[in-house]
Order: structure tokens, then sequence, then C-alpha cells
């Protein structure tokens, strides 16, 4: 008898492991800017303003804790604030609808003084491929697009925060 089970345990084993799902991702990147950490988190802190920072942000328009993006690419992405703390000069949020190929998304930016009049701005995020269900996945909305998605928003707007805070 324990034959038997070990043999059905062993038989139903791939089933459990090509049901589990998507693996979560992230993104974790982050800048050295010449300029005083209370700038820049005047820049990153204003929940409702990224377009002065991030080049793909056309328009914010933020409404309670809620901010909707307007893409130069004519997409949307609607963000919930989760918390902003100022004496820590951190903002967290998350994604609950738009364009991009993510689920579940969530994001953290910390501004912090490094010395010598420099600042580093980390922009960390966890989420998941938007299509959530086991193979076939449909093009476009695999790990690969969600990885490349992510990264490139967070390296675009990273490298622009550098240039509007410094003034260059």
């Amino acid at each position: 008898m324990k034959k038997l089970f070990a043999l059905l345990a062993a038989l139903m084993l791939p089933l459990t492991v090509a049901a589990h799902g998507p693996t979560p991702l992230k993104s974790d990147q982050s800048v050295r800017i010449k300029e005083s950490a209370d700038k820049v988190w005047a820049i990153v802190g204003d929940f409702g303003a990224k377009e002065k920072w991030h080049p793909v942000v056309k328009s914010t328009k933020l409404e309670g804790n809620k901010r909707t993006l307007t893409l130069r690419d004519g997409g949307t992405v609607v963000e919930n604030l989760q918390h902003k703390l100022d004496d820590k000069r951190e903002l967290k949020y998350e994604i609950v609808d738009g364009t991009l190929p993510v689920s579940s998304y969530t994001a953290r930016i910390n501004v912090k003084d490094v010395g010598n009049g420099e600042t580093e701005v980390r922009w960390f995020g966890r989420y998941y491929r938007k299509y959530v269900l086991n193979p076939p996945i449909p093009p476009g909305e695999d790990d690969e697009s969600a990885q490349k998605a992510i990264d490139g928003i967070f390296a675009e707007g990273l490298a622009n925060l550098k240039k509007v805070a410094e003034g260059k």
C-alpha cells in the first residue's frame, strides 16, 4: 500500500509543479544625484506631478490618493498611493489598472542623503506578469515583457530625474 501511495504521489508531482502559476518579479534600480535630498524629494514626493520628472508620462490627474497617468504613447496607468513618509522621504504605491504588462505591482521610491551634497534615489518594485494563469501565455503578457517594461520605466525615469534635479 505504501508503494502505491508513493507511486501516486510521484505521478502527481509534475501536475502540482505546472499548476503553481507565475513567479514574482522585481526591479531594483538607483541613481546618484548631485543635489540635496530635500530638493530631490520635493520633485519625487509630489505624487500628483510625475510628468515633471518622468519622460514617459504626459500628464498626471490626482484624485485623493489615486493618480491617473496619461502616457505619451496614449496609454494610461492608475496608481494608488499606499503611503508617503516625508520624514523618511519614502513613497509607496501600487498599480490598480493600466496598459502595462504587469499585475499585482507595488513599488517604493526612497530618497536618501548620502553626503557630500549627493542624494541616492532607489526605486524598487515587485510584480507579476500580466497573464497570471498557466501556459499558454499570450504574447506580451509574459515574464520577459513585464521585466523589460518595468526595468525600462525605472531606467528612463531615474535618468531623467537626475537631469531635472541637477538642472541639465
